[in-house]
């Protein structure tokens, strides 16, 4: 081969930073780390196999984790460790995760010396067997943001100390032996009450007794699930509980509270799971009208005083499952009970219900079960064909001499089951201990239990309710690139513990198997709640069981040959150091004289991400980003990652070193701006932060690459939602605040952006929903900068989507903000509609002026609302959201109100539904369901890239 003088100097540096590498990597692991993992593998037996030598980073030991030499992650779940946790472990000063779930052989207490460990963020420790009690030292850990210790053996009291963890945002202690109460502050002495950012408090299966402090509360927590149950609380249930509005799981079932239930939990209007069954409960029931969104009620086993059935629970319109034993009911049931449309099952056994059982009609469709056993009914209006389970054995209707068939007088309920089926393939005969997978390959899957501590629904059998569940699984582990095939979910039973208790299998990819590294990342991603089950499902947590690794041969001989190849090399290269390093010095010269010309014509080629020097973008927290790195993040553009595409190129899924997920938009060649205007583009979206928009991560301008890094919004975009795409229910409180919620972002961009912004194409395919369903306005690739001198309006080419465009703007050119408002208003037409805005030649804003009829319940629009809308909203919250959305599409801007104005009559509506207008949306844990691929995803609409800003640029229309 020749090889030309010019060439030379690349190759010879080649070989110099080929022979640096081959020196360096023997010291790839810092001491300390080093002899720290060192004494952790004495101390544990079945440590993975490829823990040998002294250089844990540079030999990638299984489940360690480095960044620049350093220890920050050990990821270890199901790993079969045996032993005690060293207090060596201080020597990892840098570790930021420590996860060892899933090791049941792990015992012994922590040791004090964790404390130690100052910069971790992650302390994960489910289903081990650690015992004794939990070190005061763990108070500080001041970085912690998710602390699970349960499912081991924990006793003592829960330290005070934990107050101080003021970052801490999950807290799960349950299942352990903890005894007392909880530490409140006093003083300088800290307690729980301190932390206010924290959302989870999970003490469930201990032995903690006495009085729940009152001042545990007040209306500064974030809490949204407290669950206490299965403990030995008494006292009353402190009034102060109800300071804390933003509770949406409720669980104080299996105690032994007493004295009447205060009348401040009405005040908790976002909770949708309440248990205060199986307690010394006394009083009258409580009367809980308000709570609008409340769909699992469980009562039973009390000594409330005896009364009528409480007309209030007909009201509630989101109630699955009402529970009811043994709580001193007499009277007859209303027939209106179940003519609620998401009612699935009704438990009222061992009361003094009366009079005749009649079940109004039309009845729900998702009605599964009606239990009345053991009360004085004396009649049932008997219809033929009831498509569920009715019970009424021991009423006088069954005894001698009543009117009871053999279908309602039998004691035993039916059991329903499930189990994931086949996906279009016949199960496969497997040998040695495989198991067939839905997709019908033989293999070892990894298996475990989930737990749901308080599911809403109570119908086990609904298969779509485990598909959904299935998907959003399959989801989590994509988002993370594990190499997963496909999961199984089987058996689902309630347990003891009113828990949903359901078996998982996961299934590998490309192999039979998994490795290690497989095991641990899917350990991790429900360990960490990385997975956030469908809404439904509520708080869960997993518990893994062991796995049969297949580890190769002994990697000995194999090192040995390694290091005679590194030794000789090493060799080799020092010859040509000498030489290289002369031609390093002319290479770096010739390349310094080709950045110098490339300065005086690129706005960043002086920029240096890490010093800010040069001609660095004004930025507000977006940082810069190689091509490389991204290349990386996204497993080198993969298909797989590959989530939409628009006219401007394609958008991708990555995942940062921290595991946060993003959407990266990368332009075509064809579509990018220039370098001058795509900083000023990177310039405007990084000064917009508000909750309600879509926040810029960063942006990589470098190999001729123009791409925008967004933060990763997981449930989609509401046009998928109101379709029924991702498989999230979206009722009529839900879309209230999402329409508070991005009629705030727009407010944001109009009133306190400087200058500000007008968005020009809302629309439901541009507000996103997060992981809480809360609104986020997105994609500002149409927007217009409103300078000082065009307040009022801008000359401007037409731009925009059909359907949602302002007439005005399109007839005269001008474009204002109340041309914004206008496509609002279509967004809100579609809320309560469901449709699209124009569907076969129809417009929406036409339809419904043409259908409403002021003097008529409803304005006459039931025909066309969606029945989400038509079965949860009162009949003046729709009729005021109707008039606020003709409002806002009247034919001149300057009949429209502001956003300003619109919001707040959003915020008037939502009081007037029995919803704080200021908290955050009641669905904590809802997962994105809908298609990751195609025009109809959140990251698909056209060209984010062609910013059409008030600056020059080739790509904007002429003026």
């Amino acid at each position: 081969m020749v090889v030309s003088l010019a060439m030379m100097p690349r190759i010879l540096l080649c070989f110099l930073v080929a022979w640096i590498h081959l020196v360096a990597i023997a010291a790839r692991t810092n001491p300390d780390d080093s002899a720290a993992l060192q004494a952790l593998k004495d101390s544990w037996q079945n440590v993975p196999p490829n823990w040998d030598g002294a250089d844990p980073c540079g030999s990638s030991w299984d489940g360690i984790g480095c960044r620049n030499s350093r220890v920050v992650s050990i990821t270890l779940s199901s790993m079969s460790l045996k032993g005690q946790l060293s207090g060596d472990i201080e020597g990892l000063s840098e570790l930021e995760t420590l996860d060892l779930s899933y090791n049941k052989d792990l015992t012994g207490p922590l040791p004090q010396s964790i404390g130690k460990l100052t910069k971790l963020s992650n302390l994960i420790l489910v289903g081990c067997g650690f015992s004794g009690s939990l070190p005061d030292s763990i108070g500080s850990l001041t970085r912690l943001v998710f602390l699970s210790l349960n499912s081991n053996k924990f006793i003592g009291g829960i330290p005070a100390s934990i107050g101080y963890l003021t970052e801490l945002s999950w807290l799960d202690l349950a299942d352990n032996q903890f005894t007392g109460t909880f530490p409140v502050s006093s003083g300088s002495e800290p307690g729980l009450d301190m932390l206010v950012h924290t959302k989870h408090f999970h003490f469930g299966k201990n032995k903690l007794s006495g009085e729940i402090p009152a001042s545990l509360f007040h209306s500064n927590l974030s809490l949204i699930h407290l669950l206490v149950e299965n403990n030995n609380f008494s006292g009353k249930i402190p009034d102060t509980l109800g300071l804390v509005q933003t509770m949406e799981v409720l669980r104080l079932d299996r105690n032994s509270f007493s004295g009447s239930v205060p009348e401040t939990l009405n005040n908790l209007t976002h909770v949708q799971e309440l248990h205060i069954s199986n307690n010394n409960l006394n009083g009258l029931l409580p009367n809980l009208t308000g709570l609008n969104v409340l769909s699992y009620m469980d009562m039973s086993n009390n000594s409330f005083n005896a009364s009528d059935f409480p007309s209030w629970i007909t009201s509630l319109q989101s109630l699955t499952s009402l529970v009811m034993e043994d709580t001193g009911l007499q009277g007859s049931i209303p027939a209106s009970l179940f003519s609620l449309y998401q009612l699935q099952t009704v438990i009222l056994r061992n009361n003094k219900i009366s009079g005749t059982l009649e079940i109004d009609t039309p009845y729900s469709n998702q009605l599964q079960l009606i239990d009345v056993q053991r009360n004085l009914i004396e009649s049932f209006t008997q219809r033929p064909g009831y498509p569920f389970q009715i019970m009424l054995a021991g009423n006088p209707f069954c005894n001698e001499g009543g009117d009871g068939t053999q279908d309602y007088c039998v004691r035993s309920q039916q059991t329903e089951t499930y189990s994931t089926p086949p996906e279009n393939c016949l199960p496969t005969e497997c040998s040695s201990d495989r198991v067939s997978s839905p997709t019908c390959k033989c293999a070892f899957p990894y298996t475990g239990n989930l737990v749901f501590r308080a599911p809403s629904f109570s119908n086990l059998g609904n298969k779509t309710t485990y598909e959904t569940l299935q998907k959003s699984l399959m989801l989590s582990f994509r988002n993370r690139q594990l190499p997963v095939d496909s999961v199984s979910l089987s058996n689902p039973t309630k347990n003891l513990d009113d828990y949903l208790v359901i078996h998982l299998q996961v299934f590998p990819s490309s192999q039979d198997f998994f490795n290690r590294t497989g095991v641990s990342g899917i350990g991790f991603v429900l360990s960490n709640q990385t997975f956030k089950p469908p809404s439904s499902f509520g708080p869960f947590f997993f518990i893994g069981e062991g796995y049969k690794y297949f580890d190769g041969p002994s990697s000995g001989s194999k090192k040995s040959s390694s290091t005679g190849i590194i030794i000789g090399a090493a060799v080799g290269g020092s010859v040509l150091v000498i030489v290289a390093l002369v031609i390093g010095i002319y290479a770096f010269r010739q390349k310094k004289r080709a950045e110098d010309a490339a300065k005086r014509s690129d706005p960043f080629a002086t920029w240096d991400s890490n010093k800010h020097s040069g001609a660095v973008p004004q930025l507000t927290g977006a940082r810069f980003f190689s091509f490389e790195e991204l290349k990386k993040y996204t497993n080198n553009f993969s298909e797989t990652n590959d989530i939409g595409c628009g006219g401007y190129g394609k958008v991708y899924r990555g995942t940062l070193p921290n595991g946060e997920l993003v959407a990266i938009k990368r332009a075509l060649q064809g579509s990018m701006q220039g370098a001058h205007e795509f900083k000023t583009e990177i310039e405007l979206l990084s000064r917009v932060h508000h909750k309600n928009v879509v926040g810029l991560t960063g942006f990589c301008f470098d190999q001729a690459e123009q791409m925008l890094v967004y933060e990763y919004i997981p449930n989609g975009t509401l046009k998928d939602g109101l379709s029924g795409k991702t498989g999230i229910r979206l009722d009529w409180m839900r879309r209230l605040r999402i329409a508070v919620g991005a009629a705030r972002g727009l407010q944001y961009l109009h009133d306190l952006v400087n200058p500000p912004i007008i968005h020009r194409d809302i629309k439901s395919n541009n507000i996103l929903l997060d992981d809480r369903l809360n609104a986020r306005v997105a994609d500002f690739g149409l927007s217009k900068l409103l300078g000082d001198s065009e307040r009022g309006h801008i000359t401007t080419q037409v731009k925009g989507t059909m359907g949602y465009m302002d007439p005005e703007y399109y007839m005269t050119n001008q474009l204002t903000e109340k041309s914004d408002v206008y496509s609002f208003g279509v967004v809100l037409l579609e809320i309560v509609t469901g449709k699209i805005p124009i569907d076969k030649g129809r417009y929406i804003v036409r339809e419904v002026r043409t259908a409403m009829d002021k003097t008529k319940d409803m304005y006459n629009l039931q025909e066309i609302l969606d029945p989400a809308v038509r079965a949860g909203a009162t009949p003046r919250s729709l009729e005021r959201f109707v008039d606020l959305a003709l409002k806002c599409v009247e034919e001149e801007g300057v009949n429209r109100p502001s956003m300003s104005e619109v919001v707040k009559e959003i915020e008037n509506i939502m009081e007037m539904a029995g919803l704080n207008p200021n908290a955050d949306s009641a669905s904590s844990s809802a997962t994105y369901e809908g298609p990751n691929k195609g025009k109809n995803h959140p990251y698909t609409d056209e060209s984010l890239f062609v910013y059409s800003g008030a600056y020059p640029s080739s790509k904007i229309e002429p003026k």
